[in-house]
């Protein structure tokens, strides 16, 4: 007996779920958390271990001796691109791996056409700062108040449907009710941050959300509960023919699940996230939704494989990290009485002139600038030395004197980067022990560039790097290889990432599915195993947002974590199965999977079979005993069999199969 539900119902359904199949949901769950520490559980089964590569010419030129030649293979896909899929495994084998790997450390060389053809149902991605202001607005007061109302009556519409859900679940698991979760912000999942409201271009805007709580949404805290919501929902303040400012920050966020997905340059996806995480900017920051178009364009994208010191230099001129950190608005405290006293200046001569006294009152400040120490403080904590990295406050003071007068040339008509030589600090400065005194803006460059060259540099962003791809905690050795290769090529990024992907520690044993997936890697690796056609990527960073990670909403300068604990509570883990049962099982507005295509429409009339092929082709045939016996206590349920349990019929729901599969512990993992 079969039920099918409509785009909008997938989640009420699958939450009201029979206590048995949710319960084994959240058992699967329950191991995952369970076994975040142990790295047997993020390992092959005990003979998989015993296996060595005999010579594969698939691995030629690798020193790979721990992993055969298809675990590398697997391995590499899930840690320089989002997850394989279906064939890719095959086509790196015929290809050899290491031609592999060097195309994608040479994005260039691989055509992209399918990729850029996708892209062109998003025109504010070419556009520049100027250009998205005139086109998409801030609404006026009054359209502001009507948006509110009616968001307001959704959130409450929405409750109705969160509040029967619970009921639902508490009344199926009477003693172990599922967690109550909430978004990472307190709007609709698959919404962009809305504006703040407009003020003057001349004070620092402020950020929406408490500056101390790092990755909000994966620690499970907030006010509202997500169990209602739709992801399939589109606000119409995101809509195609919207021109509110949030339908930018929404094509910017549908267009990095679609590179992600579709790109096959897909080491030069995994770096752009990386590097965005690193500088990050945050969207609800006022003007920063009209200029992070540009900033990812223009600044992050071309810089992910070159040198470090282009892409901070970059980032320091960029109109979003000047408004998002305030600099724009830094100056030298005395820059104001100088020009006081330039402007009384002139106007005596003037009035002298015409034989007439000054007018009383004509020497008044305006505007006065401070100094702004935030950006000082985040380029050497963040970007560059590290928290640990030997300077001091003095230090930041002085870094900061070194970047006055980089500014914003008109920040809400056409904002472009623009040195203020009236604003900066023209005094010697000390910075790290070194004197700096180029004058004007070579005193920046002159900071820039000693920080790039300094040794804990090396080190941090190495750290950095090994942690993203390697492990939550990267072997000391391979860090110190790393470090040293980023201070001998002058901080060229793909020949440290090259030192770090040719290193036996990559390829170890310990490292293979040792990283936990950031919710936007499980929603991106998911599509693309399961060779998902996505048409409208909304819904998906819909997802990506209620399980924990809002695209470019991130309010701290540290940007998103990358190690399990900020993405690992029971809560999390219960909307990542829910997300892939919606999206193996054609729940997804916008997206449509071909399961059957991918298990065989033999395994429709076997529900063990459908299993074993789905860890086949999920998994790499490697999922641990007690996932497989958890999930072969559920394939008599009604909801993998589509039939009552006394119904003599019964043909497999393949993609509630593959959905489990794909919410299995093994496959959070990368």
């Amino acid at each position: 007996m079969s039920v099918q539900h409509g785009p909008g119902q997938q989640t009420a359904s699958i939450l009201a779920s029979p206590r048995s199949f949710l319960s084994a949901i959240l058992s699967v769950a329950c191991i995952f958390s369970v076994g975040i520490d142990v790295p047997s559980l993020s390992a092959t089964p005990a003979a998989a271990k015993d296996k060595r590569p005999k010579h594969d010419p698939a691995l030629k030129n690798l020193p790979i001796t721990e992993l055969s030649a298809e675990e590398a293979i697997f391995h590499a896909l899930n840690r320089l691109a989002y997850g394989p899929r279906p064939g890719d495994a095959e086509r790196v084998r015929q290809m050899g791996l290491a031609k592999w790997i060097d195309q994608q450390l040479n994005p260039n060389s691989i055509v992209d056409q399918a990729l850029e053809a996708r892209l062109e149902d998003y025109p504010t991605l070419k556009m520049t700062s100027a250009k998205l202001i005139e086109e998409y607005p801030q609404p006026k007061p009054a359209e502001k108040e009507a948006a509110k109302r009616a968001q307001a009556q959704l959130e409450q519409e929405q409750q109705k449907r969160s509040d029967a859900a619970a009921a639902i679940i508490a009344k199926d698991m009477k003693a172990t009710p599922a967690p109550k979760q909430t978004t990472a912000t307190e709007t609709n999942p698959s919404s962009a941050v809305a504006p703040t409201d407009g003020g003057d271009a001349n004070v620092p805007s402020p950020m929406k959300q408490d500056p101390g709580l790092e990755n909000h949404g994966a620690k499970g805290a907030g006010k509202r509960d997500v169990l209602g919501s739709d992801p399939n929902n589109v606000p119409r303040a995101i809509a195609e023919d919207s021109k509110r400012p949030q339908r930018v920050v929404a094509e910017l966020a549908m267009s990095k699940v679609t590179r992600a997905i579709y790109s096959e340059r897909q080491l030069q996806q995994v770096m752009d996230d990386f590097w965005f995480n690193h500088l990050n900017v945050f969207a609800g920051k006022g003007e920063d939704r009209y200029y992070l178009t540009s900033y990812e364009r223009d600044v992050i994208q071309p810089h992910t494989l070159g040198k470090f010191k282009d892409l901070l230099t970059a980032s320091a001129k960029s109109p979003a990290m000047l408004f998002y950190l305030d600099n724009f608005l830094s100056a030298d405290p005395r820059a104001a009485q100088r020009q006081a006293a330039e402007r009384a200046m002139r106007q005596q001569a003037r009035y002298r002139g015409f034989g007439r006294p000054m007018p009383p009152g004509q020497q008044k400040k305006q505007n006065e600038r401070g100094l702004n120490e935030n950006y000082g403080r985040e380029l050497m904590e963040l970007h560059t030395l590290g928290v640990d990295g030997g300077y001091t406050q003095k230090d930041v003071t002085e870094v900061a004197r070194c970047f006055t007068g980089w500014t914003i040339e008109k920040p809400r008509e056409h904002p472009e980067f623009k040195f203020d030589d009236r604003l900066h600090d023209p005094d010697p400065k000390y910075v790290l022990g070194k004197k700096i005194h180029a004058g004007g803006i070579k005193d920046g460059d002159e900071v820039i560039d000693l920080l790039v060259h300094a040794a804990s540099t090396a080190r941090f962003i190495s750290t950095k790097l090994a942690r993203r791809f390697v492990s939550d905690t990267p072997p000391p050795a391979l860090v110190d290889r790393m470090a040293k290769t980023f201070a001998e090529s002058d901080g060229d990024i793909k020949a440290v990432m090259h030192t770090m992907i040719y290193s036996p520690e990559f390829w170890s044993r310990e490292a293979y599915r040792a990283k936990i997936k950031t919710p936007f890697e499980l929603v991106v690796s998911a599509a693309r195993a399961l060779g998902t056609d996505v048409d409208m990527p909304q819904p998906l960073v819909g997802w990506v947002g209620r399980i924990g990670e809002p695209l470019y909403q991130c309010q701290p300068p540290t940007g998103y974590a990358d190690k399990a604990d900020a993405w690992v509570n029971t809560g999390a883990l219960l909307n990542r199965l829910n997300f892939s049962l919606a999206l193996a099982g054609n729940k997804m507005r916008g997206s449509r999977t071909d399961v059957s295509a991918l298990l065989g429409v033999e395994s429709s009339a076997d529900a063990k079979a459908a299993l074993e092929r789905a860890v086949l082709v999920f998994l790499d045939g490697q999922a641990g005993p007690t996932t497989v016996e958890t999930l072969e206590k559920q394939l008599d349920s009604p909801q993998v069999v589509q039939a009552k349990l006394d119904d003599p019929v019964k043909q497999v729901d393949l993609g509630v199969v593959a959905g489990l599969v794909l919410g299995a512990p093994e496959f959070q993992r990368r």
